[in-house]
């Protein structure tokens, strides 16, 4: 069965980005098709000899379009597709800025930068709200937009019912929204402020060692543990295709990174692949 993917979202939150990180992963990437075609192209994709078996859409150009892409999605998967909606999201002001910066048009731009992005997050609401999956693009470069991306969909799972992420993330840095489970690491002892740790990161051994091995932090990741035993399992009966799980400590560089690595270590263990991935680990 193929599996098809709507890639949507913002203007300025990284669809071209996303398309060529699809692309880079094998996925067949049509970008910018109108929107009542989708189920055409399916059809000849589930035509005897086609050899696609990941489609992504990228649409959210504004207008009339949008209103066809909810229906064909619905339509896709009233024929027992797997289907999965994507949208790219970021703070308004981190999206003006950036079509301030390189003085872009957007394709909204009946008036001016803010009321063009103002528009467009009202075309998108019902899309976002449908979306099995949405990425805060407000922190990443598009280097780590890419990361975050082929962690994601990288696997060779395609069948998989739910996909799990970590992320670790620093408070100071603003709390992702882009997030189903938070949990606030900063009861843990710092180890910034031994200055022997401080240039390390919750990658490096010693940071991993003065996290881990304290009392505390094994009575929290085994309760977090059976926690999840039984949440994940929920989630997936619920129809839930992406699940992320954040840790966040102060700067997100020690605690919270360790704990990620160690959580992602421990449901691996379990037989539930996980993802992790560091926001803010080179701040």
């Amino acid at each position: 069965m193929s599996e098809y993917l709507v890639v949507t979202g913002m203007s300025g939150a990284g669809r071209s980005t996303a398309a060529a990180t699809l692309e880079d992963l094998g996925w067949f990437v049509i970008d910018n098709m109108p929107s009542a075609l989708i189920s055409k192209v399916s059809e000849l994709v589930d035509g005897a000899g086609s050899e696609m078996q990941r489609v992504a859409f990228v649409v959210g150009r504004g207008g009339g379009e949008l209103d066809d892409v909810l229906p064909a999605v619905d339509a896709l998967r009233a024929g027992r597709h797997r289907v999965r909606i994507l949208f790219l999201d970021a703070p308004d002001d981190v999206l003006i800025r950036r079509f301030e910066g390189t003085r872009r048009r957007h394709p909204q731009a009946a008036r001016g930068v803010e009321e063009s992005v103002s528009d467009e997050r009202r075309l998108l609401a019902d899309l976002r709200d449908r979306a099995d999956l949405v990425v805060d693009t407000g922190d990443l470069n598009t280097n780590q937009l890419r990361t975050r991306l082929l962690e994601v969909f990288g696997g060779d799972d395609a069948g998989a019912t739910m996909r799990t992420s970590i992320l670790s993330f620093g408070f100071k840095h603003g709390v992702p929204i882009d997030v189903d489970l938070l949990f606030d690491c900063r009861f843990l002892p710092n180890p910034y402020w031994d200055e022997s740790l401080r240039s390390h990161s919750g990658l490096d051994a010693p940071v991993r060692s003065y996290v881990l091995e304290r009392p505390e932090t094994i009575a929290f990741l085994d309760k977090l543990e059976d926690l999840l035993a039984m949440l994940l399992p929920a989630y997936v009966r619920e129809g839930k295709s992406y699940l992320t799980v954040a840790m966040g400590c102060t700067g997100g560089r020690h605690r919270s990174v360790a704990i990620a690595e160690e959580l992602g270590r421990r449901l691996e263990a379990s037989g539930v692949p996980a993802a992790v991935f560091h926001r803010d680990v080179d701040r």
